[in-house]
């Protein structure tokens, strides 16, 4: 019986060893773990605008917005969120810890500096702005318009993101280029509660930036019982530079004159 038990681990141990493991260097493999972060739908409006991770390798973005009274020029670094909005007679600024103000004159600032430093930023880095931590999708009815119907996705925000949290977006996108036609958002900074009115901004005229699809014009317009009606205004975005190298921090430090905003 011993001498069998013998053999019989002899065998076990030496079928062990004609046994190769496999292993796979995932560092060289070229894995794609967008498709399984993201739901479906919301990852193929990101590769309509040429994909997640092209934009994952900008660095930085920097616009202009045209008006009457001057140019108004936003620098972001895109992954420290820090920002510059240089305006005619005011500069906005946030290093990635305060909101600060320069007034270049004596005019005062009729808007709030905390509410509006990052607003433009994330109109315009629309769909990919979406992609961030702490998101929630669901898809939604579509929003009919015009005779058309383009699919929905809300997205809202776990506690403790932002400074808004309860901010809610809808994109809803063509169904079958699925680019992003229309965004439909709430606005909570103010009452710091969940609102049921949602503004919307349509999305249809598009320039193509370093492979990537950015909006050359957004165009706010009138709703009702959360339905966009007829058109308000239109706004430009002209000089866009997308880089993949970081804006240096100095550029977002609050001058001795500017004032940090509470």
């Amino acid at each position: 019986m011993k001498f069998k038990s013998l053999i019989l681990v002899l065998l076990v141990v030496f079928s062990c060893k004609d046994k190769v493991v496999e292993t796979v260097n995932y560092s060289e493999e070229n894995l794609d773990i967008t498709t399984s972060v993201y739901p479906e739908n919301i990852n193929r409006v990101f590769d309509a605008h040429g994909g997640l991770d092209k934009w994952n390798e900008m660095q930085s973005l920097i616009f202009t917005m045209p008006s009457e009274d001057g140019n108004e020029i936003t620098t972001t670094n895109l992954k420290s969120r820090e920002s510059l909005i240089d305006m005619p007679k005011h500069t906005i600024g946030f290093n990635g810890s305060n909101v600060w103000m320069h007034k270049k004159d004596t005019t005062s600032y009729r808007g709030n500096p905390k509410f509006y430093y990052n607003l433009m930023f994330y109109f315009y880095a629309m769909p990919f702005i979406l992609a961030d931590d702490g998101i929630v999708y669901t898809d939604v009815e579509p929003l009919d318009f015009e005779g058309n119907s383009y699919p929905g996705i809300k997205i809202s925000y776990e506690s403790g993101v932002g400074e808004s949290p309860d901010d809610e977006y809808i994109l809803y996108y063509d169904e079958e280029t699925y680019r992003m036609v229309w965004l439909g958002y709430t606005v909570t900074y103010f009452s710091k509660e969940k609102s049921k009115e949602f503004h919307f901004i349509n999305y249809s005229d598009w320039q193509t930036v370093d492979g990537l699809l950015l909006p050359e014009t957004l165009t706010w317009y009138n709703y009702e019982d959360n339905k966009p009606t007829t058109k308000r205004n239109d706004l430009k975005f002209t000089n866009i530079i997308l880089s993949k190298q970081k804006i240096k921090p100095e550029a977002f430090t609050k001058p001795d004159s500017a004032l940090i905003i509470e």
